[in-house]
């Protein structure tokens, strides 16, 4: 029997209807093949995890000063190239200064109109009387989400959360497509646009490659990763014990004495838990929804 051109499209219409809707409702219930693979982000904030690393930053108790001296010890022992004093970059001429574009950052001091932009100018003031004067400034650095936007937009999964809830970086599986560094509302990415290595021993801007730690390739993203290679030294601490020395954290060794505190945030008993429990405490960009691991006291 033929069917005429009308007919046609009105039962191929209806078919549509029909995928589009059980498609949707594969959608709701959560049953489509994507969405029953559970995402790293997932798998690190699930129930069975007992730990999910945290750092609460006393504001009050570090000067620009400090902040960068907890930059340096971070920088020198990660094998971050430094282009701020680099006159010359094999035939190109850099402006004084360095150029934006090229700096490479894992923690940093920022204003604190940039690290909390949505603070009105009255609350800044009032929070952080001294700025421009060394003090007021604020340490910056990879939040560590748990509802990680970095994570969603890499194509090649190269940024994940471990199941210790650190937003990790493959840099061998990283294709510099910079998604990630768009969907960070924090601005806490840094991307390679120049080879780090100025020879076999040295890193652009001076400091010796230390062999302890990789360094990157051109054309790759990096960012603070919480001194994971440390954390992994030795096991996790027992409910309300501190982490072995060799597990802290550089920045958290080079800052003053209870400036920076890090630690296990699903441990009730752990200092860090104990500090949230005493002091009110923000976070940067809470509108974002990104539950960040970095807390702040102001």
């Amino acid at each position: 029997m033929g069917i005429n051109r009308r007919d046609f499209l009105k039962g191929f219409g209806g078919l549509c209807a029909v995928a589009g809707m059980s498609a949707s409702s594969g959608l709701l219930t959560g049953k489509t093949a994507e969405a029953s693979s559970p995402t790293h982000d997932e798998a690190a904030s699930s129930d069975k995890s007992t730990v999910r690393w945290g750092m609460l930053i006393n504001t009050k108790l570090m000067t620009e000063a400090d902040i960068k001296k907890c930059a340096e010890a971070c920088h020198s022992n990660h094998n971050v190239p430094d282009y701020s004093n680099v006159a010359q970059l094999g035939h190109t001429e850099v402006p004084e200064g360095g150029n934006v574009k090229d700096e490479i950052k894992w923690i940093w001091p920022a204003t604190p109109h940039q690290a909390f932009p949505s603070m009105s100018t009255s609350q800044a003031s009032s929070q952080f009387p001294h700025e421009g004067e060394g003090e007021g400034m604020v340490a910056v650095l990879c939040n560590h989400c748990n509802n990680p936007p970095c994570v969603r937009v890499c194509p090649t999964k190269a940024t994940f959360k471990n199941k210790q809830g650190i937003t990790m970086m493959d840099m061998h599986r990283c294709i510099g497509c910079r998604f990630c560094m768009a969907g960070c509302p924090y601005g806490a990415r840094s991307f390679n646009w120049r080879e780090p290595r100025k020879d076999k021993n040295t890193l652009w801007g001076g400091r010796p490659i230390k062999l302890e730690y990789p360094t990157r390739e051109r054309g790759v993203v990096e960012k603070c990763l919480f001194c994971n290679e440390r954390l992994e030294k030795a096991g996790v601490p027992a409910s309300g014990q501190d982490l072995l020395p060799e597990q802290v954290p550089f920045c958290v060794k080079a800052a003053p004495e209870g400036a920076i505190v890090f630690g296990n945030l699903k441990d009730p008993n752990s200092a860090i838990r104990e500090a949230l429990r005493a002091h009110h405490t923000v976070v940067r960009k809470s509108e974002a929804g990104t539950n960040p691991s970095v807390f702040y006291i102001i």
